[in-house]
């Protein structure tokens, strides 16, 4: 197989998880990858100890054999996938594939948010908003809910988009398997409070894993807002001042340039306020950022792609 070969097979397998993504719903749980890595995470989760120092340790094994495993076996399937027939290692491999990322999910979540707001159905928006955020949304006023869909739609720019894209273009399915491994053991034990310790190799891997796609994310929403007509000045200025608002060391990057690009403040009370100055958001502007949202998609595909046929050339 020549260079060309291997990179039309794998591009390929990214066009179809794309195609996928958009005509098809998410897997059943039953047989989606990551809510097994999930349920497994959980499941260590309630033998681990509760001393600060065990608890420590037991999180970086933890982390060793959810991550490891998920890697391993998606190693090993691609292989005999591709000894078994090419054809199959593109259909499974973008099968897979698709199962780490989320494009048309996101804008659906965020959209049916925006519809619940714009039809004055607070209570409604409230609950729609919990496919999207883990913030108690119970006493949110109608611009917070907006505010935190859009800084849903920001932040999962990276997680749910470049991160996952760029894993599989530089390390292919086991790449992109691992990146939301990691992304999903972050999400389910990787905050403070009672697993803090548990969870704290998982947490500060996260941001390490992210620190690439964030800020490139954060680049490419400022182009695709600029395409799209909102001002990059005053989303480069923004982003400049607020990133490190937030406790994360990724997430403010991409929800300040959204602020900047939509000229809204984004604000989860009593933990930051980004764009301060702006007015507040609305339910249009929901729509507005999956705008950016989509083009940003196009942006990193392109570049995957690009990506792709580098690593191919480079390794025949």
């Amino acid at each position: 197989m020549t260079w060309f070969d291997g990179f039309a097979l794998n591009a390929a397998i990214l066009m179809v998880a794309v195609a996928l993504d958009i005509l098809l719903p998410e897997p059943p749980n039953a047989i989606h990858p990551v809510v097994w890595i999930g349920r497994l995470t959980s499941a260590l989760m309630r033998i681990a100890p509760t001393g600060s120092v065990s608890a420590f340790v037991f999180g970086f094994g933890m982390v060793v054999a959810v991550v490891g495993t998920a890697t391993v076996v998606a190693w090993i399937a691609m292989i005999y996938l591709f000894m078994i027939h090419p054809a199959a290692y593109a259909i499974v491999g973008a099968a897979l594939l698709r199962t780490t990322f989320t494009v048309t999910g996101l804008s659906s979540a965020a959209h049916r948010t925006r519809r619940e707001l714009a039809n004055g159905r607070l209570d409604s928006a409230r609950t729609s908003l919990r496919s999207l955020v883990s913030r108690d949304a119970s006493s949110l006023s109608s611009s917070q809910v907006a505010a935190a869909a859009i800084e849903s739609v920001a932040e999962n720019t990276t997680d749910s988009v470049v991160g996952p894209w760029l894993a599989f273009a530089v390390f292919g399915i086991p790449g992109a398997v691992a990146y939301r491994a990691v992304n999903t053991m972050d999400s389910v034990v990787g905050y403070r409070g009672v697993y803090e310790y548990l969870g704290k190799v998982a947490a500060r891997l996260d941001d390490a894993v992210n620190l690439i796609p964030a800020r490139l994310g954060a680049i490419l929403l400022l182009l695709s807002g600029c395409v799209a007509g909102f001002p990059i000045g005053r989303g480069w200025r923004v982003m400049q001042r607020d990133r490190s608002k937030t406790a994360s060391p990724n997430a403010g990057l991409t929800m300040s340039a959204m602020a900047g690009l939509l000229g809204v403040q984004l604000e989860k009370v009593g933990h930051y306020r980004l764009g301060e100055g702006l007015r507040e958001p609305t339910p249009r502007d929901i729509d507005r950022a999956v705008a950016v949202l989509n083009r940003t998609a196009v942006l990193i595909a392109l570049l995957a792609l690009g990506l792709l046929a580098l690593r191919h050339a480079i390794g025949g």
